[in-house]
């Protein structure tokens, strides 16, 4: 692994919070198609770094801009009256660096937003403004997605015409089918009026050249969209051309309009997106723009994927003679494959489940993906994993620019392949049903049968009294998972044991009921951790927390002095964020301040004196000067990384990076 992991591609947005209002649903969508969907995270869909600027007033601006992370960088900036007429967002527009590395798309979300100077002088936007609220949001998923395409995946010849660098859609449709010819007329209407490209029929074929040599000629540089109406797949030349692409190794996805009946779906077109539209004519508008938006989302996915395969084969994460394909293998790619004499298939993240696979054995062949072989199924068994990852990142984006959502996503991959290698994870609080739950439990209850594991996969440490008298819906919940969860609750310390029933829940809303959660709470951290191997922290709320210090802290502080590896990930805001900063340049964030904690956090100051009275307070300038002590050299080495690794941890923004060191640490710290 080189030192500077450089992905594919990273997308920036930056924008006025009082615009907040037109940007908000556009940025929804970019996250929900462009981003790991927490709702299905085992969804083939992108996993794009996203990164968002922006500020908690609007007169104020971020404190930094984006900078070049991946190989290539894309940054939309939404311009308006409020970029315009404020001074300071004004100048830090128009003064955007400019650089090979990074290309800037503003998106003006009103006229006056198209008349920026300095850096955006000349500069043509995306008018957003022109979209209308119908289908604002397949305007902004198809102009957005075409841009990142262009920009972060064709070869830009900057003498040529723009559209030569756009993405080219093959329309495969059955010309004899009425509803098959009149939806694809309708897309190339749609396609017509934007600026990227299409195939349609023999029309684009010149006289005198083969129709099989064009074919596949238009096909090797586009994606292609198959209509799939009643004939579709009956026709040769239908077949032919879903044959080519799969061959090709192109994007494909799957228009389904039947209006009655198939007798028989042809088999090399699934394993692709397939989105349905109806068999009604004409097509209408919304629809159109779903599946075109579908299709260039299926272009980046794929161009994404592959550029990812061999970035990763670059860095030493996958064998060199690996075959890297885009989607899941299939029996005709292996067949093909191995008369090559290629017997490693790497595809890309996530995996699919064993039941699935279960003929790639028979046919002797490998496949795997970058963070998963089913050879390393229980090579952690032996680890107790304790997870602190909770949301750190203030509101406003104008410091910290990772959603929550991000977070929520680098929990589920990095729960899965723990669970996937056998680990047991440890997690401090309540975990109530909700998604982030219910996929965890999910996922281990799937291993669990797959394996046949007697003791549960996921420990869930509970402080007295927080959660002693539960509903009844919380007592379902672990009825329900119980071969999979076990619920330990830790009594009260004996010391604030009298008077304090750990029968009844007790809200923290006094001094002496927050000084009694705290020390519950520092007991169940204390317990849990002595039980762990390993810990993992990530982000943690600053503010806004119950004890006598913010729990991610408290949980570092205690692992530090048990000397447990530890995985810091710095990246992402929150408690971790300003720890490592201490470790990295020895200075005080204010935020690891006592008088920084008093004025953020209603009624600290009385529960710090009365826990001072019983020396139990927390003493920020001892926690930092032992924290400022710590040296990666001797982090790393508890870890099993090489120190250069540990320092990609502590600030890499990428999941994929920060998962592939944790499992190489803990893969190499127990042996």
């Amino acid at each position: 692994m080189s030192k500077i992991f450089s992905p594919p591609l990273a997308v920036f947005f930056v924008w006025n919070p009082l615009d907040a209002g037109m940007v908000n649903p556009i940025l929804d969508a970019v996250r929900k198609n462009f981003g790991r969907d927490k709702v299905k995270p085992f969804s083939r869909g992108l996993n794009i770094p996203l990164f968002f600027f922006s500020s908690q007033n609007c007169n104020d601006i971020p404190n930094n801009v984006p900078k070049p992370i991946a190989e290539r960088n894309v940054v939309f900036i939404f311009t308006s009256v409020n970029t315009i007429g404020r001074p300071n967002w004004s100048n830090y527009i128009e003064n955007f660096p400019i650089s090979n590395d990074i290309k800037i798309v503003p998106v003006a979300t009103d006229k006056i937003g198209l008349t920026h100077s300095g850096t955006l002088l000349g500069v043509n936007c995306i008018r957003s403004y022109d979209w209308g609220s119908e289908n604002k949001e397949y305007h902004a998923i198809v102009s957005l997605a075409h841009e990142i395409y262009r920009f972060g995946f064709s070869s830009i010849n900057y003498e040529e015409a723009g559209k030569e660098s756009s993405v080219n859609i093959f329309l495969s449709h059955a010309k004899a089918d009425e509803t098959g010819l009149s939806h694809a007329e309708e897309i190339k209407r749609i396609i017509d009026n934007t600026n990227m490209n299409h195939f349609f029929d023999t029309t684009e074929i010149s006289p005198g050249y083969l129709f099989g040599s064009e074919i596949e000629k238009y096909i090797v540089n586009s994606t292609l969209l198959v209509i799939e109406s009643d004939e579709y797949s009956s026709r040769y030349w239908c077949q032919r051309e879903i044959l080519t692409a799969k061959r090709l190794n192109r994007p494909i996805v799957v228009m389904n309009c039947l209006d009655d009946y198939e007798d028989r779906i042809f088999p090399a077109a699934s394993n692709v997106p397939r989105v349905h539209v109806s068999a009604g004519t004409p097509l209408n508008e919304k629809d159109a723009l779903r599946v075109l938006s579908v299709t260039i989302i299926e272009t980046i996915r794929h161009c994404h994927s592959m550029r990812c395969l061999e970035m990763y084969r670059s860095e030493g994460w996958i064998d060199k003679d690996s075959e890297l394909i885009a989607r899941p293998p299939e029996i005709r790619q292996v067949l093909a494959l191995k008369r090559k004499g290629k017997r490693k298939i790497c595809y890309p993240e996530p995996p699919i489940y064993s039941d699935e696979a279960d003929w790639h054995q028979q046919l002797e062949v490998d496949s795997f993906t970058p963070l998963w072989n089913v050879s390393e199924q229980n090579n952690l068994a032996s680890v107790r994993v304790g997870i602190s990852i909770s949301d750190g990142s203030e509101n406003g984006y104008h410091i910290n620019h990772i959603h929550s959502d991000y977070l929520v996503s680098l929990a589920q991959d990095l729960s899965r392949h723990l669970l996937a290698r056998s680990a047991t994870l440890l997690y401090g609080g309540d975990l109530r049903p909700n998604g982030f739950t219910e996929f965890i439990l999910n996922e281990a209850a799937i291993l669990k049968e797959r394996v046949n594991r007697e003791l549960p996969f996921i420990e869930n440490h509970l402080a007295c009294p927080s959660l002693y008298v539960s509903d009844q819906e919380i007592v379902e919940w672990r009825a329900r998972y119980r071969q999979i969860m076990h619920t330990k609750v830790y009594d009260i310390p004996d010391d604030i044991a009298n008077g304090t029933s750990k029968y009844s829940f007790l809200p923290s809303d006094t001094t002496q009921n927050s000084y009694i959660w705290s020390r519950c709470l520092t007991q169940m951290r204390e317990k849990s951790i002595s039980s762990s191997t390993h810990r993992v922290c990530v982000g943690g709320k600053l503010s806004g927390y119950t004890g006598k210090m913010p729990g991610v802290l408290e949980e570092i502080v205690i692992a530090f002095g048990t000397k447990k590896p530890l995985f810091l990930l710095g990246a992402f805001g929150g408690v971790v964020s300003e720890v490592c900063k201490v470790i990295l340049n020895n200075k005080v964030p204010e935020s690891l301040t006592e008088d920084w904690q008093i004025l953020h956090n209603a009624g600290y100051k009385d529960l710090q004196d009365l826990a001072r009275s019983y020396g139990q307070d927390c003493n920020y300038e001892i926690i930092v000067k032992n924290i400022a002590q710590l040296k990666v050299p001797e982090l790393s080495t508890r870890a099993g990384l090489e120190e250069f690794e540990y320092l990609r941890l502590m600030s890499s923004p990428f999941i994929d990076e920060c998962i592939y060191l944790i499992l190489k640490g803990l893969s190499k710290s127990i042996t």
